[in-house]
């Protein structure tokens, strides 16, 4: 991987991962230029084998890895114990997301951790947080949609439904991500590191803190599909030749120029009846209705122009075969053990900035090299343990 120039270049950062929401936050670390030691167990992370329709490897894998060195440490043995405290001895970032209480067990606890390392920033991530009446309790991703609410407010007015993508899981890891970067600013004024904690069920509650305002000031949210419960028309209306366009009318004098530009209905466009938003709301089956009607009446290239000239923000309904031909869609190409992998770039455009993106690692792929580059410490580690009172150190027995 091309670190040139890279903002997070020169940091060190091991993980102790799995599935999806700490991949997450440590690929981002990684494509900015942090080196990351992916520590697995000997069977490898299980999201390794979630499915294997990318080129051979997981979907999810070689999106969540990219960048990464993999070592496989069997943490029940005492050397694996000791060449991971030489790591973290080392390490400017530890991310974990073990369920709460198993790092303590494994010797590893929190405290223990920023204590010996005083600079060390660790990251925990979980369902329910370090603390709390659920904090024991096992959590994915589409098990929070669900206790934190988001799929009530998801789906048609059927049945509550899952969002299509591990929305939880993900932003959780950009939430830690966040977190590690605050972190890392205020270890450059003050020296310090950090213990911090990501919870899946905190982050599901911000994106939910809306529908709930809505529901405690009296007007509970509806599953609507792909429309708007605050605002009229915004939704899908299918054109003559059976494109799904989903248009979005945010304000009055966008109503007022889609009536007349779009819709070509000049007293539409004046009635006052449905001059705002508010009364749009209110008759939102006529004022859908009118605007099914019109579109029903046009093939999909003609009522593009017409939206694009009225300036009315608009997208087509697509599926995955569409976006995979998407005229702005940009993708990068990453290695991976069984060859190549294209998938959608990440987000961001630093400009005069081309970034080069690492390989997907082979299960193990740098246990050795890790061993090797880290061994010298952890045999210290061992020799000095061996010479300890009983009970001393940092492994449990």
């Amino acid at each position: 991987m091309d670190t040139v120039s890279l903002p997070l270049q020169g940091l060190l950062v091991v993980s102790l991962e799995q599935a999806v929401a700490a991949p997450m936050c440590t690929c981002r670390l990684a494509d900015a230029g942090a080196r990351v030691i992916k520590i697995e167990r000997p069977e490898g992370d299980f999201a390794r084998t979630y499915d294997t329709v990318a080129s051979g490897e997981c979907s999810y894998f070689v999106w969540l890895n990219r960048g990464k060195e993999s070592a496989v440490l069997d943490l029940t043995k005492e050397a694996d114990k000791v060449l991971l405290e030489a790591l973290l001895a080392r390490a400017d970032v530890f991310v974990q997301n073990l369920k709460p209480g198993a790092l303590e067990k494994l010797g590893f606890a929190i405290d223990r951790l920023r204590r010996d390392h005083p600079r060390l920033i660790v990251c925990s991530i979980s369902g329910y947080g370090e603390a709390g009446p659920y904090a024991g309790r096992k959590a994915y991703d589409l098990l929070i949609q669900a206790e934190a609410g988001l799929a009530s407010v998801t789906g048609g007015p059927e049945a509550p439904a899952r969002v299509g993508v591990s929305i939880v899981d993900i932003t959780s890891g950009l939430n830690a991500y966040e977190a590690i970067l605050e972190a890392l600013i205020e270890r450059g004024r003050t020296g310090e590191g950090a213990a911090l904690a990501v919870a899946m069920f905190d982050t599901v509650a911000d994106l939910v803190s809306v529908p709930l305002l809505q529901h405690e000031g009296g007007k509970p949210p509806r599953r609507m599909g792909l429309a708007h419960a605050s605002i009229a028309p915004y939704g899908v209306f299918r054109t003559r030749d059976g494109a799904d366009i989903l248009i979005a009318v945010q304000n009055d004098r966008e109503w007022r120029m889609l009536a007349r530009d779009v819709l070509d209905d000049a007293a539409l466009a004046a009635d006052a009846e449905f001059a705002t938003n508010v009364k749009r709301v209110e008759r939102r089956g006529e004022t859908d209705g009118r605007v099914a009607a019109s579109f029903a009446a046009i093939d999909v290239e003609g009522l593009i122009e017409k939206l694009v000239a009225a300036d009315i923000a608009f997208g087509r309904v697509s599926d995955m075969a569409e976006l995979g031909k998407h005229p702005h869609l940009r993708r990068i190409r990453i290695e991976t053990p069984h060859g190549p992998v294209r998938y959608p770039a990440p987000a961001r455009l630093r400009e005069g900035e081309t970034r080069r993106y690492g390989p997907v690692p082979a299960l193990g792929q740098h246990t050795e090299k890790i061993r090797a580059e880290f061994m010298p410490a952890a045999a210290d580690s061992l020799r000095a343990r061996a010479s300890n009172v009983p009970g001393e150190g940092f492994l449990v027995g």
